[in-house]
């Protein structure tokens, strides 16, 4: 079998990477200006990584995880992911299809049973619909979820009543919106095809391999040593600030939710692109583009100038977003306790390496 596009891709980084040594210097100064003068101006308060490979270029922390102790942030500060969980949600999905526990293309009505959706329904969306957000399917975060008491959602299938009402707002698969509910329900085929939790099955299979030990899905109600919390700016306060705790959903899943570290991102890339996780032939599926959208399955995918996937969370008091370049090798983590005031910076720092790598 010939070896995949993206396959020869990852064989000819070293070369790039040794093609573009003379041009890192600069781009390290032009990151750490950057970020230096955004935390001058406090619109950043987080930690930011440039590596290119396994080689760390350049690593920022600044600002404070706690104001009200005064607590500044570090490396090793854990920062809400906000809708990054859809990376580790999509790799499970492609782990199972390489065990053919799952196909791309089968309806979900394999999985999802009529408790959560009509089979008239779950017949004509498939797995591919999910993880490419042309579903059809909304957000669960509705009406119902803003009446409700945040302690009823903890795991996967309590989420159900949410779901249940919903219906498809186009034919699945002729138009791109964005779903939380399409990635919820990916949770709900984790758990069917595998027979695992899904919090478990992430923690086992996607954390563990990765070497991602400081990442996890978060729980409102639990302590977490060295998690920041979210802030925005907010005038009519005492403080000028406003903490994100009251907007908090109790636990993170399959649509978003978790924590990390820029330490742990930068791994989560590198065991992707070594083969950690799954195979080059499923990142092939996993990072090419749906029609009319810069979004593959569960990854966000920029194909010009170059080749960047990842993907983003931005919630109040959230900002973050792993970048990574293909076609060079670098590897680009923002991670921040502001969200709008920060919600720009992964924008410019991916410009910059672009240009670099020009």
């Amino acid at each position: 079998m010939n070896p995949s596009p993206l396959a020869l891709l990852f064989l000819s980084i070293p070369t790039v990477a040794r093609a573009q040594t003379v041009t890192r210097a600069q781009l390290v100064d032009e990151v750490s200006a950057l970020v230096h003068a955004r935390a001058e101006k406090d619109t950043f308060s987080g930690t930011v990584l440039l590596a290119q490979g396994d080689e760390v270029l350049f690593t920022f922390a600044a600002g404070e995880a706690d104001k009200g102790w005064h607590v500044k942030n570090d490396l090793e500060t854990r920062f809400n992911l906000g809708s990054m969980n859809k990376m580790f949600t999509s790799v499970s999905i492609a782990q199972l299809v390489e065990q053919r526990k799952v196909a791309y293309d089968e309806p979900i009505a394999k999985y999802v049973d009529e408790s959560w959706l009509p089979r008239t329904l779950t017949n004509t969306v498939t797995v591919r619909h999910l993880l490419t957000h042309t579903s059809g399917l909304g957000s669960y975060f509705n009406e119902t979820y803003q009446k409700s008491s945040r302690e009823l959602f903890r795991e996967v299938n309590d989420y159900k009543p949410l779901v249940q009402g919903e219906t498809l707002a186009f034919e699945p698969g002729t138009r791109w919106s964005y779903s939380n509910t399409g990635m919820l329900l990916l949770g709900v085929v984790i758990e069917k095809a595998s027979g695992e939790n899904y919090f478990e099955y992430v923690q086992k299979h996607v954390y563990a391999p990765a070497g991602m030990t400081r990442s996890d899905c978060y729980e409102l109600d639990q302590p977490v040593e060295n998690l920041a919390v979210g802030y925005e700016r907010d005038p009519t306060t005492k403080s000028g600030w406003r903490n994100n705790l009251f907007q908090h959903v109790m636990r993170g899943g399959p649509a978003g939710g978790g924590y990390s570290t820029v330490g742990d991102l930068h791994r989560f890339a590198q065991a992707l692109l070594a083969g950690k996780l799954v195979l080059v032939e499923s990142l092939d599926t996993l990072w090419t583009r749906t029609a009319g959208a810069d979004y593959g399955c569960g990854f966000q995918v920029v194909d010009k100038p170059q080749k960047v996937v990842g993907h983003g969370g931005g919630f109040a008091g959230i900002s973050s977003n792993l970048d990574v370049f293909v076609d060079s090798g670098y590897v680009v983590v923002v991670m921040s306790n502001y969200g709008e005031l920060s919600a720009d910076l992964a924008q410019e720092l991916r410009k910059k390496v672009l240009k670099a790598t020009e």
